[in-house]
């Protein structure tokens, strides 16, 4: 009972915060100088066309009204129209989520493949060449910015070295599965296309491995430094004095503490990644909301903006939930803990 409570409370203080961001960005986004209608239109419509766009659109309203149109638009599922597709958001957000998503969840199994491993050797090897090379690589992965990660991956690994694809989800001789979910790699495993998830596979490497290199050094930043925490409690020190060989200290008394603030980092990553895709996807002409989201900004479509904004922060929602749950699997007095807090 004490848990179905903590998980009510939790749904509650996510619903109250995503309504407090949705006015917060709502407000900041009709604050703005400059008018959507006329950057929908152009520079040589009339004034009679763009009153008439304000007008279409709800913009000659006062804010409180339009924010009420908006919000119980929302739940009936209508996100607005977008200026620059002139389609319903939602479609938009259907048809460009899922290439973000797919982005973005192989670049986190390539951080958490490489990070934690690399991590904990940097802790098993504390102080030692391994551990040196694992600090300089980690630095490194943080200190360059993303798309110049890009850049030289799409440099070596599509021009120098032409092995992978330079731009695009699938090839021009590849027929696209039917869609189900937008996924590529899924929708076609579902319809038996392996020659289309190789490609798309293919197609994913080199801007989920460009995504990865800076959260890939982050992560194993945080694991060395939990790992070297958890190695020099008493209990691993006891578990040595009576003989335990270290790889079993690791993987039985150090792997699953250690994984707790990194499982809490990787969590955030995913969800911060879903809008910090856009340079990546710019570089590699990828068709995902990021790049959706950075041009609804620039043109000023105020609906889209909302539309991201609001998509980022139930993924951050979702996210943080599934990291509390894995958490409390990885640590059962915190589970307890939260159980206790819940009966009070």
């Amino acid at each position: 009972m004490g848990v179905v409570l903590f998980l009510a409370r939790r749904l509650g203080y996510s619903v109250v915060v995503l309504l407090g961001l949705s006015i917060l960005i709502f407000t900041i986004s009709r604050v703005l100088p400059g008018n959507p209608a006329r950057l929908a239109l152009g520079p040589y419509a009339t004034q009679d066309q763009v009153a008439s766009l304000e007008h279409q659109m709800g913009l000659d309203k006062p804010l409180p009204v339009q924010y009420w149109v908006y919000v119980t638009g929302l739940f009936r599922g209508d996100f607005g129209m977008s200026f620059q597709t002139r389609r319903n958001v939602a479609d938009d957000i259907r048809h460009y989520l899922p290439a973000t998503i797919e982005l973005v969840a192989l670049s986190i199994v390539w951080i958490a493949l490489f990070g934690i491993p690399l991590g904990s050797l940097s802790a098993k090897h504390k102080d030692k060449w391994l551990d040196n090379g694992v600090r300089l690589f980690s630095f490194v992965g943080v200190a360059i910015a993303p798309f110049v990660i890009a850049l030289l991956l799409q440099f070596i690994g599509a021009y120098l070295i032409p092995i992978f694809p330079a731009t695009g989800r699938l090839g021009m001789m590849v027929s696209a599965p039917p869609r189900i979910t937008g996924l590529l790699l899924i929708d076609s495993l579902i319809s038996g296309d392996m020659r289309a998830f190789g490609d798309a596979l293919w197609h994913l490497v080199l801007p989920s491995f460009a995504l990865a290199l800076g959260g890939l050094g982050q992560i194993a930043r945080i694991s060395r430094a939990s790992t070297t925490d958890v190695l020099e409690k008493n209990y691993v020190e006891a578990a040595r004095g009576f003989g335990i060989p270290d790889r079993r200290i690791m993987s039985k008394y150090a792997l699953k503490p250690s994984l707790i603030p990194t499982v809490t980092v990787l969590g955030l990553t995913f969800a911060s990644s879903i809008g910090n895709a856009f340079l990546i996807e710019q570089v590699f002409s990828w068709p995902g909301l990021a790049k959706y989201g950075v041009r609804a900004i620039l043109r000023k479509d105020f609906n889209s903006v909302m539309g991201v904004v609001l998509v980022i922060g139930v993924v951050f929602f979702v996210a943080n939930f599934i990291v509390d749950l894995i958490i409390g699997y990885l640590d059962p007095r915190i589970r307890l803990r939260k159980e206790q807090q819940g009966n009070n």
